[in-house]
């Protein structure tokens, strides 16, 4: 990271990502599959970030909405103002917008009204407890229904028991990821899996 050579390896990570999602929603005619990319804070600090994404998702040739990023609150700490203008230039490529990790910060709420966001990440640690005291499912509660007046999508974090996706289900979250669907797969088992057009 200290020498450079990560910025490139996850820009590379970025372009092949964006080629195998349209092979894919090609083969599958899956136009819906979305792929998401983790954003570093040094990525996230260059200023031709939404030019580097804006270049991968034209020569995959994907279309609008089938590229997500995700950042974590510290990101936007570092640098707000500039963190608005990149958020705000990537979304007007059709880029999706996610906060990762919500909850874990101090300033949590503000965020969702101050940064253009598209979708709220619920972190691992409040999903685990659905399953357990009440004050754990109403804390997932208050976040979905809170993301949902701003007009906010939602995605669970580290799902690993049906019974933690059915309440989810109940608390109408737009989406879920984890174990209980696939642990992090190579491009061909994933492929495979979409093959097998799984249900849940």
């Amino acid at each position: 990271e200290i020498t450079g050579v990560v910025i490139e390896i996850d820009r590379w990570i970025m372009r092949e990502s964006c080629k195998q999602l349209k092979i894919w929603q090609e083969r599958f005619q899956r136009p819906e599959l979305v792929v998401s990319f983790n954003l570093s804070g040094k990525q996230f600090r260059h200023a031709d970030l939404p030019e580097v994404i804006g270049r991968a998702v034209k020569d995959a040739g994907l279309s609008k909405g089938s590229l997500a990023v995700e950042i974590t609150e510290s990101v936007l700490i570092d640098s707000a103002e500039e963190a608005t203008r990149l958020l705000s230039e990537i979304r007007e490529l059709g880029v999706r917008t996610y906060l990762d990790d919500f909850g874990t910060g101090y300033s949590s709420l503000s965020y969702l009204q101050r940064f253009p966001i598209d979708c709220v990440k619920i972190d691992r640690s409040f999903v685990s407890r659905l399953g357990g005291r009440k004050e754990g499912r109403e804390i997932v509660r208050a976040i979905i229904a809170l993301a949902q007046s701003l007009g906010l999508l939602t995605v669970a974090e580290g799902v690993e028991r049906n019974s933690h996706l059915e309440l989810l289900r109940t608390l109408k979250c737009t989406y879920a990821q984890g174990g209980l669907f696939a642990m992090p797969l190579p491009a061909a088992e994933a492929e495979a899996l979409l093959a097998g057009e799984p249900r849940w």
